[in-house]
Order: structure tokens, then sequence, then C-alpha cells
């Protein structure tokens, strides 16, 4: 340590250990709370000292065990009576910094003398009187710090003082028995000076935040700031709330119509989230909430030529309202900042979770009427995002007005349609790789609208989610596929996938369940297919959901496995038979070295769980190949057959259309 940071170390104990004038108002309250402690500090300093003199009177010197001891009581009873009569009159700033000063000195020299008192008492007791000495310095030091907190010098001056030398002469003269005491005594005394020096800057502080306020100022600001707090900040993260969001994107958007400027709204969904509440618990996902709010501020902070507001709307949704200079790429380049602060894992539960974020953004005045309209093509935005670019940023686009449009031609369609007559099904093969046998098929519905010709389930599946005739769609097609697969050999299976409200609506479960046992189908043979997103939905209503089913005798198969945020968390708690490998790391299966081994280690995770593989899109006999040696079970893709509707099914099992495999695989 150099020459200076020795004099600033130094300087900086100096004040530890003196009282400070600098602010009258601080020095009246440690004087006015002091003519209330110091009594109370007094009379345990006289009671504990009588004591152990009584204790040592027959046993040591009376002049060490009787007369001083005395002495020094009879001083506690007059300053006692001192403070007493003190506390009676109001006293100017310099008289009562005057009295804590000799406070602090008398304080010390007080302990110093007691200190030395009991260490030459200590020599003449047996082991339970000198254990009364160190129960009686040990009362006297928690005694001290509790009374003197207002004054910190004062209060460590005492602490050091008598603690230090106990600690030493223990550990040095005592026992194992005493030297463990000496170390308990040491830690316990370190915590209460952390409590102290807390206490004392709480202290502190309020002592100015009162300076400028009279007692009824500083109870309607507190009153207006809590009222305040609860209308538009979120107790959770401390962000602004929805409320507060609508409220100034209305300000922003009206700003922004008055004075010709662009403005945009924003929504983020934290994608992955839903799974980390459900494994770690509602504290760990408020921990991350917290966490991302604070890398969304930090990331707004870094924004260059906008200023950009983080709002939390609610569960892991967040909002932004943005102004200032929005050039073309300024919105993408604040959604990579903000997409990239959530790259770094997030400590959930002991563990750490990887998450991600989603964007959406809307412009104005490309985009919306008003700030509600814009907020809409904001939140149609981000639901693009988490469908087709989960992860991303998008920016709402004359495509996606296009789209909503679209869908609302789709949706009025839905509603008017005919399901039990429009809805169809067609079913693809699902190959076993080691014999090459069919052992089942997996039903995919279609939709042959009279208004809209055939629409594939990417397009109205969506929609009938989004309106909650999703329900509705799902008994139908149930209905027919079982219908169908009726008159299939008994070997063959039925695969049918359910959405999120299938499995996470209260009575969905019981409908499908119904249907089964009307059905004649030997439960056994159906296999229902679930999505990791349906499950992150509502994870503990689905995992209950999947043990009905399971209870019924039907087996249950995740889908898409390994494009989510949790598959391994799903494995492990949920009773599954098979596991389906998503087709997008097949589809380079015969050229990527990476993607072999991503196949090869989900494969081997399901022999290891006695789960069932199935690999998706399987389409060239190069890929077919690659399969070869990485354990798979089943496999099902256009290289084996396309979807086929019901009536082409007994000419496919004939041998019309002999599945291809690799020997071996």
């Amino acid at each position: 340590m150099d020459g200076t940071g020795l004099k600033a170390f130094l300087n900086r104990l100096r004040r530890l250990f003196t009282v400070s004038g600098d602010s009258p108002e601080l020095v009246q309250a440690q004087f006015r709370a002091f003519c209330k402690q110091m009594p109370t500090l007094y009379f345990i300093l006289t009671v504990s000292t009588l004591s152990v003199s009584y204790t040592f009177s027959s046993r040591a010197p009376l002049w060490l065990s009787v007369y001083l001891p005395m002495a020094m009581c009879l001083v506690c009873v007059g300053r006692f009576l001192w403070w007493i009569r003190a506390g009676k009159t109001p006293v100017s700033d310099d008289v009562a910094l005057l009295h804590l000063k000799h406070t602090n000195v008398l304080a010390s020299l007080l302990s110093a003398g007691l200190t030395c008192w009991g260490l030459n008492l200590y020599g003449y007791g047996d082991d339970p009187a000198q254990g009364h000495v160190i129960f009686y310095m040990a009362l006297t030091v928690i005694g001290c710090i509790f009374c003197l907190m207002h004054l910190r010098s004062a209060a460590i001056a005492v602490t050091l003082i008598v603690i230090v030398p106990y600690i030493v002469f223990l550990m040095a003269e005592g026992g194992p028995t005493e030297r463990a005491i000496a170390i308990n005594l040491g830690l316990v005394c370190m915590a209460m000076i952390s409590v102290l020096l807390t206490h004392y800057r709480d202290f502190k502080e309020l002592i100015a935040s009162r300076r400028d306020l009279t007692a009824k100022q500083v109870e309607t600001q507190a009153l207006s700031n809590e009222n305040f707090r609860i209308a538009n900040l979120d107790a959770l993260t401390g962000l602004p709330n929805r409320r507060r969001f609508f409220h100034d994107a209305d300000a922003a958007f009206a700003a922004a119509e008055a004075n010709g400027r662009a403005m945009a709204i924003g929504v983020i969904d934290l994608d992955g989230f839903k799974p980390v509440n459900d494994t770690f618990g509602h504290a760990a996902g408020d921990r991350v909430l917290v966490e991302a709010a604070e890398r969304f501020q930090s990331a707004v902070v870094e924004a260059g030529p906008v200023a950009a507001t983080v709002y939390r709307l609610g569960g892991d949704e967040f909002g932004l309202v943005v102004q200032g200079d929005l050039a073309e790429g300024v919105l993408e380049d604040l959604g990579r900042r903000l997409t990239g602060t959530t790259a770094r894992p997030f400590a959930a539960g002991g563990a750490y979770a990887q998450m991600a974020c989603s964007i959406g953004f809307a412009l104005w005045p490309q985009s919306g009427a008003n700030a509600e309209s814009l907020f809409e093509c904001a939140d149609y935005a981000l639901y693009h995002a988490k469908r087709h670019l989960r992860g991303q940023t998008v920016l709402f686009s004359a495509e996606h007005q296009a789209e909503i449009l679209n869908q609302s031609v789709v949706e009025r369609s839905l509603q008017a349609a005919d399901l039990g007559t429009e809805l169809s099904l067609v079913y693809q093969p699902m190959i076993d790789l080691r014999s090459g046998a069919t052992v089942g098929f997996e039903a995919l519905a279609r939709w042959d609208s009279p208004v809209l010709g055939r629409m594939a389930p990417g397009v109205f599946i969506p929609v009938a989610e989004r309106t909650g005739l999703i329900g509705t769609v799902t008994r139908a097609l149930l209905e027919k596929a079982l219908r169908e697969a009726r008159t299939w050999p008994e070997a063959l299976a039925l695969s049918f996938n359910l959405s999120a409200h299938d499995i996470c609506a209260a009575e969905g479960v019981v409908r499908l369940i119904a249907i089964v046992n009307a059905s004649g189908i030997d439960p056994r043979r159906i296999d229902f297919e679930i999505t990791e997103t349906a499950m992150a939905a509502d994870f503990e209503r689905a995992r209950q959901s999947v043990i009905a089913l399971k209870a019924l005798g039907c087996q249950v198969s995740l889908d898409d496995f390994g494009t989510g945020y949790s598959s391994l968390s799903y494995v492990h708690r949920l009773p599954l038979d098979r596991i389906k490998v998503d087709r997008s790391f097949v589809a380079d299966l015969d050229s990527n070295p990476a993607s072999r081994k991503i196949v090869k280690s989900l494969t081997s995770l399901c022999l290891d769980f006695g789960l069932t593989s199935v690999i998706e899109g399987v389409e060239t006999e190069a890929q077919l190949g690659a399969l070869s040696g990485l354990n798979g079970d089943l496999a099902q893709g256009y290289l084996f057959a396309r979807p086929m509707p019901a009536g082409d099914i007994p000419g496919y099992l004939a041998g019309e259309a002999l599945p291809r495999v690799a020997h071996g695989a």
C-alpha cells in the first residue's frame, strides 16, 4: 500500500471511531435515542458487575472483588441518573454533539476498566466462576451493541476493547472449551457488528430523508409513492406494469402523430420460461423474471439513437415503447441486442436454465391506426416469431397484414364448417427399421372447405387453437380415425396428434377417453402424440392427462423431440412410451456429422430409458443408409410412403407399395 492509500485508509478508520457533527439532525436524533437507551445500558452494567463481584467476594482480594467494582458501579449509577435528566430537557446541536463525544470517550474508558477487572478476576475462580466472567463479558458486549447502536463509533470501540483481549486471553490460557467459546464469541460479535453497521446506515439515511420534510409531508409523500407503485409498477421486477405500458403507449402515439415522427411498440416473450417454472418452482421462475428484466433494461440503455422503455405486461411477457430515430435497421438492431441478453444461462433453483426470447415489433406510421392496434400488430409479429423464427425478432409487415386477413377468412369458414363432413384424414405408415414391417399409421388431418378448398393442418389448426375450436376439431378427427382403424389388422397401431388444449383443458382428456371407450378399439393400439409446446402450456395439468391416458392403456409419444427447451425434463417426469426425433435432425443426416451424433445420442437416450425411438422425415435412400447403426426403432417419411387416404391402406398392406429399409439399421 502506497502513502496515498495508507492515508486514505487511516482517514476512513478515524471517521469510523469519531462522532461526526456534519449533520445536526443526525446528532439530535442520536442524542434523543441515547436519552432512552443509555439508562438501560448502565442498569445492565451495574447489575452484571455486582453479580460478578458477589461471585468472587470470597475468592479474590477485597480491593479487586468489592471496592473496585463498587467504584465503577457508582460511576454507572451517576451516568444512569444523568441520562434520565438529560432526556427531559431539549439541548442545542452543539451541546448534544458534546455529550455524544463525552459518551464516546467514557464508553471506551469504562469498557477498558471492566475488561481489565474481569481478566484479573478470572484467575481467582474455579470453572463455574470463570464461566461467570466469560458470560459477564459476552452479556456486556451484546448489551452495549444494542444500546449504543445509534452511535457507531462507541459501539464498535466498546466491542473491540472488550472482545479482542478476552479472545486473545482465552485462546492463550484456556483449554479446548475456552478456545471454542472464544471463537464462538468472536463470530457472534462479528455478526453483531454487521447488524450494527447496517442499522446505523439505515438510521442515518432515514434521518437524512427527513431533513427537509415535516412529519405531515413525510406521511403524504410515502402514501403518494405507495399508490404510484401499486398502480404503475410491477411488484416483482420493479418495471412499469401493463397499465403504465398502455398509458405511455397512448401518450407516445399522440406525440408521434402530432410531431410526424415515428414510434414503435414491441412485445417480448421468454421462450422456455414455462418449463423452467414447472421444473424448478415458482420462486426460481420469479428470480429468472427479475434477472430477465434487469438484462432487458441494460440492453435498452445502450440502444443508441432511440429511447426505449421496458414494461412487464404479465407472466413472461414484456412490452416496449420505442421513440427516437427509427431509421431502417434500428429496431432490428435493438431486437438483436435484446435477444442477445438471454443467450447467457439463467440461474434457476441451484442449476442453470438456457432460454431465449422472441420479439415482435410494429412501427408507426407503417402499421396501426392507434396505440392499441399497433400493440395488436406487434403481438401478431411475436406470434409469427414464436411459430416460425423462435428466438428472433420479427417486424410487422404487409405480408403479416395479409396473413391476418387470410386467417380471418379461415376463421369464419371454420366456424361455419360442417366439421364431421368436411374434415378428413390421411395416414402415413411407420416402419420397423429392423424387420421392414409396417407397425402402424400416423393420422394427419385435412380440411376440404367448400369455400377455401383443401387446407393443410398447418393453416387451419393454429386458427382452431386460437379461436377455441380445436377441441371440436380433435374430437371429430379422433372419432373418424378410430372408426377407420377398426378395419385394420389388430397388430397395427394408430398414432394421433393432440393439441395443448386437448391435454390442458379440464374436460379435454375426459372426452377423449369417452371417445376411445365408445370406439371398441383396444386402447393399447392407440398412440397419442404430444409436443413439448403443448406440455409447456400447463405442465401439471398435462401430466395428469398423460397419466389418465396411460391408465386407460394408451401409449403416449413425445413429438418433435429436441426442438424445445426442456426435453430431458419431460422424458424424466412423464410416463412416455415413444420419442419422435424431429425431422430437422434427419434432413442432412447423410452429410452432417453433427446431425448424425445428435440422432445417435437421442436414440441412445431412448434405449437407456426403455423407450421406442421414431425417426421422422426419412425421404432419401442416403438418409436411410445413414441410420444404419444408430439404434433407431421406427421411421416414417416420404421414402416409405406418402400420406394416403384410408381406402388405400389395404392395398398398401397387400404389397402395392413395398417399404424399403436399410439392413441392420
